[in-house]
């Protein structure tokens, strides 16, 4: 068990305030317990389901899914610290597949002697392929480990659905304002972990704007205040009396740090947003949806070709210069770059969103794709082949076709689908902005050829 006794030995996680005198505050203030946890009432309450089973340590494989700060890591430590048996975190990002696998075995075994269970925490288990995945799959089955994920991605796309089908997934929010307050009250107030040796006064507004920056991470806030601490403590006359402001903060803040994650779901999360805020129209939403994205980092040239996704899928006919609009406004940052060439996408944003919709031309164009797709082998209508041969001409090539200007108002009856399909109607414009036109032609054009035909079957008679 030699294995084991290292893992355990260097997953333990002390209580003593000593042994962490040098670790940053927010690694001091991490919760050892449930009673000091704040934040996911829902899970962590009293009664709750949750609660009840790490309190009779009848805790089953699971998954916590959450974004960051927002006390995965902690519930597992606490889970470690109320429960019996081992417990051995990885990180899925330095843990090699040849270790974890080990450490398996040693698992199974030491169930088998002792009858006791092995918690294995990973961290980011997304991050973790598919084989190193499929790997943990009879341990988890048979009940010899009890498996604790964490990850800030959506388990449905990242985690293998063998082993999520095994695992209950605990959905963990962003900690909300009242939260992080009494985050801040306690690491203030405790002397042995947090600030409370030193009296720290943080009037209203330094308050409101350090949980405004934390942005629901309880990392982020601690790490923020932490960091004002530190460097307020050489002005300060007194050692025992710091004044944190609020424009110290700022100062310290800088740009800020916008939760946002360019791989991650977040990503696809705010792409969708800006999206949907555009297709319904609301500029204001969408300008706030892509300055989001922006100060988080995400490459610009990927939100203009969303954009011009957008104008021909979403705006189309509605809307002629709706495209070219989108294509200027990808040139215009091509040549500028940040951040001037962001106005130009500011004012795409509020153009698309304020211009007619409509997805006639893009739900035409599935349906055209859907038809050839099912009928991919009829053969092209000999009246509408070219004929450059002799031979060609002989077996009929072009032979009944009728060249539409010859005829009045270019209109003809002439059939031009495979007659196994003819009289299909893929197109149907709408009736907004500039698709109208369009909708009067394909009108005038449908009846005057229903007349053509009816007139050209009479004659036949």
């Amino acid at each position: 068990m030699e294995l084991f006794d290292k893992i355990s030995e260097t997953s333990s996680v002390k209580d003593s305030p000593s042994s962490i005198d040098h670790a940053p505050l927010a690694e001091r203030m991490r919760p050892r317990n449930l009673d000091q946890f704040f934040g996911q009432s829902k899970l962590v309450r009293s009664g709750a389901p949750f609660r009840r089973e790490i309190e009779s340590d009848n805790v089953r494989s699971l998954i916590l899914w959450g974004p960051p700060g927002s006390g995965k890591t902690t519930l597992a430590r606490i889970i470690a610290r109320t429960t019996s048996g081992h417990f051995a975190p990885f990180s899925a990002v330095s843990a090699s597949i040849k270790e974890v696998k080990e450490l398996l075995k040693k698992s199974s075994s030491y169930r088998k002697l002792s009858g006791g269970r092995t918690y294995i925490f990973i961290d980011e288990i997304h991050r973790f392929n598919k084989a190193q995945q499929d790997a943990f799959l009879p341990y988890v089955e048979s009940g010899d480990i009890v498996l604790i994920g964490a990850t800030t991605e959506n388990p449905s796309f990242e985690v293998i659905s063998a082993l999520l089908s095994r695992c209950r997934v605990y959905q963990l929010d962003r900690l909300n304002e009242n939260d992080l307050s009494e985050i801040i009250d306690r690491a203030l107030s405790d002397s042995d972990c947090g600030l409370g040796a030193v009296k720290i006064t943080l009037d209203e507004s330094a308050r409101e704007f350090l949980i405004g920056a934390a942005d629901g991470d309880a990392r982020r806030l601690l790490t923020l205040l932490e960091s004002a601490v530190d460097d307020a403590r050489p002005e300060s006359k007194q050692k025992e009396s710091l004044v944190i402001s609020r424009e110290r903060l700022k100062e310290i803040h800088q740009k800020g740090v916008v939760f946002y994650d360019k791989s991650g779901e977040e990503h696809y999360n705010l792409i969708s947003a800006l999206h949907k805020t555009i297709r319904g129209g609301d500029p204001d939403a969408a300008l706030y949806w892509l300055a989001r994205m922006l100060a988080g980092g995400e490459e610009p040239m990927y939100i203009l070709r969303r954009l011009v996704r957008f104008a021909s899928e979403d705006i189309g006919l509605a809307d002629n210069n709706a495209l070219s609009r989108a294509i200027s406004a990808r040139d215009s940052y091509h040549f500028l770059g940040s951040p001037e060439g962001e106005l130009a996408i500011a004012e795409l944003v509020i153009y698309l969103a304020c211009a007619p919709k409509s997805n006639s031309a893009y739900s035409a164009w599935k349906k055209a794709t859907e038809l050839a797709q099912k009928n991919s082998s009829l053969p092209t209508p000999l009246d509408i082949r070219n004929a450059p041969t002799r031979l060609m001409k002989e077996l009929g090539y072009r032979k009944e076709y009728k060249y539409a200007h010859n005829y009045e108002n270019s209109i003809t009856d002439q059939e031009y689908f495979p007659e196994e399909i003819k009289g299909s109607r893929i197109y149907s414009p709408s009736q907004v902005g500039d698709e109208r036109a369009l909708a009067d032609y394909m009108k005038w054009y449908r009846d005057l050829r229903a007349k053509l035909m009816k007139a050209n079957t009479d004659a036949d008679f």
